[in-house]
């Protein structure tokens, strides 16, 4: 082989494992992608289940308020009917 084919070959191949190396890089760049959008979502949802846990813990309080309420209320009924001791 001379020295001018030799050099073409070597060339090729090169340029087989450059484009090789794209088509890893490119599928790379794609899964990264897809992580990134899936962590995304994650967040989001992540984002709806505070507010939501958010919003339980404000009705729990407003039913420990209306509850305590309530218990005052019996309490003063109760002392009202003379069932338990002033």
């Amino acid at each position: 082989m001379d020295t001018e084919a030799r050099r073409r070959h070597i060339s090729s191949m090169t340029d087989e494992l450059d484009n090789l190396m794209l088509v890893y890089l490119r599928r790379i760049d794609e899964k990264i992608d897809r992580v990134i959008e899936t962590q995304q979502d994650h967040g989001r949802r992540l984002t709806s289940l505070e507010t939501q846990v958010a919003g339980l813990h404000a009705d729990f309080a407003g039913q420990s308020a209306r509850i305590d309420r309530i218990e005052a209320r019996l309490d003063r009924i109760e002392k009202r009917l003379n069932l338990i001791a002033a």
